[in-house]
């Protein structure tokens, strides 16, 4: 009977070794990913809209999405917001655009950016640059093409146009 009991000590401890040791490297794994490389893991975020909505990128965890970073005072950030608007209105993709908000000048400067471009996507506030620096953004415009699991697809600073937003939103499909 006692060797019974060991028997089945032993082999419970056996598996949940094996067990603890395989999601443990899956989490390992996963979280060496993360990062802002072409091919790694998109890192989550959570920042609020002009209207106060909480927003987060894993909400869109399933769907390609187009993370852009900008600022009102930005000469290319000011030429490529027409192409994001277009293509957002026409093709019905994902846009979250990220304001660094503590380079504005005044805060009135967002939502006159906004209205005047007509800009319907989501315009997020990164109040603190907490995630334009755990992007490690700079220059702006910076966008990252993310597709539908999460990881970086495509890496561009400086201006898009409405063909290049397409093709890589077309090589994420």
């Amino acid at each position: 009977m006692k060797k019974a009991i060991i028997l089945v000590v032993l082999a419970g401890m056996f598996f949940w070794a094996v067990y603890d040791s395989v999601f443990q490297s899956n989490e390992k794994e996963a979280e060496e990913n993360v990062g802002i490389k072409v091919g790694d893991h998109a890192p989550d975020f959570e920042l609020t809209t002009l209207t106060g909505e909480a927003k987060t990128l894993s909400d869109y965890r399933g769907k390609p999405v187009m993370v852009n970073f900008w600022a009102s005072w930005c000469g290319p950030c000011r030429s490529e917001m027409p192409a994001m608007q277009k293509v957002y209105e026409e093709q019905n993709i994902n846009i979250l655009a990220v304001n660094l908000t503590s380079t504005e000048i005044r805060k009135q400067d967002v939502p006159d950016f906004v209205d005047e471009f007509g800009l319907s996507f989501p315009i997020l506030l990164d109040k603190e640059l907490n995630v334009g620096t755990k992007y490690q953004i700079q220059p702006i415009p910076t966008s990252f093409f993310i597709n539908s699991e999460g990881i970086i697809s495509y890496k561009h600073t400086g201006p898009l146009n409405e063909e290049r937003i397409m093709q890589e939103f077309e090589k994420m499909k």
